[in-house]
């Protein structure tokens, strides 16, 4: 029952990302630490590495690496501080800090900013996906919040263009600190045909569900699980 449950939210969470560009993990990641913490963060990171291959190649005409050098480049350090946060917090705090991440994802995708992707901002975007992708999972919120205002499409393909490298970075570096063993490798199996599921549905059906009404839904969902998320720490 439980990985029937882990699979349908992965599948939701991956339907997600596919239509609005990020979200797997805000979607995933807080319901799959209560039924058991060694999904998070390696095999959600798993999950969103394979989930952002199939979107690459689906949208690759859309896929423009330039000015995702910086990003990148960010990422490393960022992962690195990431790594090491899971080596000092213990599983209570890291389920407060999911549920913060996940706040945050919505506070983010909430707001009205308009903040153009500049070198800088770029740096400081990857630096920060990669401390919250390493130790939460949650890395798509500071690349979507400077991306959130361009052409949809491109938003998809860019983000997904991102996640595949920094998916991969995290998971070499969670792997000699333990992360990322056997354990993480056979929780992640069963949850991949349910990403590719996601995937599938939402490659089918993205066109005929308003952009806005899904997204709304997504942000109340990923709202009640952050704040679940949290109130778990208290309670």
């Amino acid at each position: 029952m439980e990985i029937l449950i882990a699979c349908a939210v992965v599948m939701l969470g991956a339907f997600v990302q596919t239509a609005l560009g990020f979200g797997l993990a805000v979607v995933a990641a807080p319901i799959l630490y209560f039924i058991d913490p060694y999904y998070v963060p390696a095999p959600v990171t798993t999950c969103a590495l394979v989930l952002s291959v199939f979107n690459v190649l689906s949208m690759r005409q859309q896929v423009s690496f330039r000015g995702l050098g910086n990003a990148v480049i960010g990422r490393v350090p960022g992962s690195l501080l990431g790594a090491a946060l899971l080596l000092w917090i213990d599983k209570d705090w890291l389920a407060l800090w999911i549920g913060l991440s996940v706040l945050l994802a919505v506070a983010v995708s909430m707001t009205s900013l308009r903040w153009q992707p500049t070198p800088g901002r770029m740096l400081l975007a990857g630096f920060m996906s990669g401390f919250m992708g390493t130790s939460s999972s949650i890395g798509g919120p500071p690349m979507a919040l400077l991306w959130q205002h361009q052409e949809v499409n491109l938003i998809r393909a860019n983000l997904s263009a991102f996640f595949v490298i920094s998916c991969l970075m995290s998971l070499i570096i969670l792997a000699p600190i333990g992360q990322f063993g056997s354990r993480q490798i056979l929780l992640s199996l069963p949850l991949l045909p349910a990403t590719y599921l996601g995937f599938v549905i939402a490659r089918r059906s993205m066109k005929s569900i308003p952009h806005q009404q899904l997204r709304v839904a997504s942000l109340a969902l990923c709202a009640l699980a952050g704040l679940a998320a949290v109130l778990s720490f208290w309670f």
